[in-house]
């Protein structure tokens, strides 16, 4: 079973406004997932093309299930809102699919039974944080995040995966983690784009790092903040790294693993 995920920075290319949803396709298929959480995902967004971005990367992977959960709704220009409901129901709620919203999507080519969305709130207060290449600290208000767990049945036996984007704010994705660690249960996978080293990450959820590999930025990666970690249910890594890719400020992160 190959495990990725993949910060897709909107479907852009970095130095380019316009996003090709064929370029975005070819990148998707290319990884081969069987499972694949995507952040930063576009959901009828103009700056995307008003496409919906898990559906296309669904169909270029040859996803059976996939979600996506909203973060935010609105467009990015400062209207925009926490969504009250990240992941409606399309049969009792169908306008909402054609609503713009901004989030993150998990892709299965094994049978999904069931999907849940956990939102995870932003601090609420302003944070001191310093911009890369900035010299002095600025006060930033976060935006609220959130995370899909599904129960995946794999061809080995049925998985609890949970895909999540948090915050870049450490207290603020420090305090997120351990709310959906808290929510989801125990979990056979996590992974996603968790803005934490690697230390961290595997501290705050008692899990193992699956695959080591530097993520961001993409052109010439310095540091892994995505991650595949793995439970106590006995999945282990045949080989896996990071991937460039013509798309996105990050690197795809993947990984094989075979047993439960």
């Amino acid at each position: 079973m190959r495990v990725a995920t993949f910060n897709v920075l909107s479907g852009r290319t970095p130095g380019e406004d316009r996003v090709d949803a064929g370029r975005f396709a070819a990148a998707v298929a290319s990884l081969d997932a069987d499972l694949l959480a995507l952040q930063e995902v576009d959901r009828r967004q103009p700056r995307s093309g008003y496409v919906d971005m898990a559906a296309v990367a669904a169909e270029a992977s040859g996803a059976v299930a996939h979600r996506f959960a909203a973060a935010m709704t609105g467009l990015p220009d400062g209207s925009w809102t926490p969504a009250t409901d990240p992941m409606p129901d399309p049969r009792t709620d169908p306008d909402r699919d054609d609503a713009p919203a901004y989030g993150i999507a998990l892709l299965s080519r094994y049978p999904v039974t069931s999907w849940r969305a956990v939102p995870l709130p932003p601090l609420p207060v302003r944070v001191p944080y310093r911009w890369p290449g900035a010299r002095r600290l600025s006060w930033v208000r976060d935006e609220q995040r959130v995370a899909l767990v599904a129960e995946v049945a794999a061809p080995d036996g049925p998985l609890r995966v949970a895909a999540t984007h948090l915050s870049f704010l450490r207290v603020s994705g420090t305090r997120q983690l351990r709310r959906l660690i808290g929510s989801a249960g125990p979990l056979d996978l996590l992974i996603g784009d968790l803005n934490l080293p690697p230390g961290p990450a595997v501290r705050l959820t008692g899990m193992r790092s699956l695959v080591a590999a530097r993520t961001f930025p993409a052109d010439r990666p310095r540091a892994q903040i995505d991650h595949v970690l793995a439970g106590t249910g006995g999945l282990v890594a045949t080989g896996g790294g990071a991937i460039a890719l013509p798309v996105s400020d990050h690197r795809a992160l993947v990984v094989d693993v075979v047993g439960r």
